[in-house]
């Protein structure tokens, strides 16, 4: 028979705990431009060009974070959450239904889906997984039954049985972590806890957030939360296969704009938590886990914001050049590889070419590097506004410029080349001489790597020097550089 008395007290448990963390569970990944549409580069344009819709697997029944309901809808804090993902960046995410979690997973496994939306990270899960930081972060708490004491050390019990979901990451951990423990499998964390009720085991792990709705709701009255494991909080983040760099990259920059706000609201929206006072309750467990969680996750907090800070600074310094402002070697590095890869896959076209200024010796020599650094930035600023949009360019080295041309086949990038070449005759720049470009332009072939597109682009600017300057030439895969396209205007 049920007991109302103690069902209300356990309600008011575990609601109190959820208020106190409410307030912080979402707060270690706060933006500093809240709101905002994130800022792509080019090869993540046209990535999404080619690529959207991206189809994502989900936990088509893990109420209140995401659940696939009845008329086939994405609903919960998860489907909030990557709505504002997909707003900010540009990524329109298609569900890839299926009947269970275990089911999501070989899925995703086998490659159906590009993107696992809402799961903590294992090492079984990086065997074919990537994942951007937290989407949210919420702690684990034990639940038992009512008469359980509180548990302080989970390593202290002895032949203890703890019922999990198969395929879990809290299964995966608590099996490898906690050999004193016998682990039940279930098939869903409702069926954890049922177990839990009937005697069937004497613990389950869920988190908290899951707790105070599933207990509030589903009228558990002969359960109770008995404690927590520091360091097992979930870290829900979202994964993407291994070959996806780019759209990792784009979904970091997604993640990164979600603010406390936009956190708490989605918690909100689906978790619907009133603490009851009109009666005396009992809130000395609920204060003392607020008060531990609370220490904590501030601490981390404040941690993980400056760490992140000081990554991201660390890698813009890493991958973009000083002077220019342009990527450098090492950032075109990053996204060129999957970008051929890709291409060669879909099909699609690409050409690569690559600039080198006609006599910079001179410049440097003659009048100075501060002159020679100033035409640097000056020739930097004239490819990136001649090139489309879609396209890359990068400060290859020394007075070398790369542009990555997406979707575009040999004969459109010579034409680029030219309008480069031309724009280039037609500034004034800080040596007060004319500055000309000798450029190679080559297209991608089956089995290219970026080393052989771009050695080929090498070789047809060579051509051109050999020319004469200040022209264009073509190095097919097959063959030798075509003719200079240009008829040389400086020596």
């Amino acid at each position: 028979m049920k007991q109302p008395k103690i069902g209300e007290r356990l309600r008011t448990r575990a609601v109190a705990v959820a208020l106190c963390v409410g307030c912080v569970c979402g707060g270690a990944l706060a933006s500093s431009t809240p709101g905002q549409v994130v800022e792509l580069t080019d090869s993540e344009r046209a990535y999404l060009s080619v690529h959207n819709p991206v189809s994502l697997c989900v936990d088509p029944d893990w109420w209140p974070f995401e659940v696939i309901d009845d008329a086939g809808r994405y609903k919960g804090i998860a489907a909030e959450l990557l709505a504002l993902v997909s707003e900010r960046t540009g990524v329109r995410f298609v569900v890839h239904a299926t009947p269970n979690w275990e089911a999501a997973v070989a899925a995703s496994k086998s490659g159906q889906c590009l993107v696992m939306s809402f799961l903590n990270r294992t090492p079984d899960r990086d065997q074919w997984l990537r994942f951007t930081q937290p989407v949210l972060i919420d702690p684990n708490v034990l639940i038992t039954r009512e008469e359980h004491p509180f548990i302080a050390d989970l390593a202290a019990l002895k032949g203890a049985t703890i019922a999990l979901p198969k395929a879990t990451a809290m299964h995966e951990r608590i099996t490898r972590e906690f050999p004193n423990l016998r682990v039940l499998d279930t098939h869903s964390e409702p069926e954890s806890l049922g177990w839990v009720s009937e005697h069937r085991a004497d613990m389950t792990l869920r988190s908290l957030i899951v707790a105070a709705h599933t207990i509030k709701t589903g009228g558990w009255f002969n359960l109770k939360i008995s404690g927590l494991i520091p360091g097992y909080e979930n870290r829900l983040a979202m994964g993407v296969l291994h070959s996806e760099t780019t759209l990792l990259a784009i979904l970091e920059k997604g993640v990164a704009s979600l603010t406390d706000d936009d956190r708490r609201q989605a918690v909100d929206k689906h978790v619907s938590m009133k603490v009851v006072t009109e009666v005396k309750r009992d809130y000395t467990l609920a204060i003392g886990l607020g008060l531990l969680l609370l220490s904590v996750l501030a601490t981390s907090l404040w941690w993980m914001r400056k760490l992140r800070a000081i990554n991201r600074q660390l890698k813009d310094m890493a991958q973009t050049d000083p002077l220019t402002g342009l990527l450098n070697r090492n950032g075109l590095h990053e996204s060129f590889a999957s970008d051929v890869a890709r291409a060669l896959r879909h099909g699609r076209p690409m050409a690569v070419i690559l600039l080198d200024i006609d006599h910079f010796k001179r410049i440097n020599d003659e009048l100075g590097h501060l002159v020679g650094d100033k035409v640097l930035v000056e020739l930097g600023a004239l490819v990136k506004r001649t090139i489309r949009g879609v396209d890359t360019v990068c400060r290859w080295g020394g007075e070398e410029f790369v542009v990555i041309c997406h979707e575009t086949p040999l004969l459109q990038a010579q034409a680029l080349a030219e309008r480069l070449l031309q724009a280039a005759r037609a500034q004034t720049f800080a040596a007060s001489r004319p500055v000309t470009l000798s450029a190679g332009v080559t297209d991608l072939v089956l089995g290219d790597t970026p080393d052989t597109l771009v050695q080929r682009a090498d070789e047809a600017m060579y051509q051109a020097k050999h020319a004469g300057r200040d022209r264009v030439c073509v190095q097919a895969a097959s063959g030798p550089a075509s003719g200079p396209s240009s008829v040389s205007q400086a020596s």
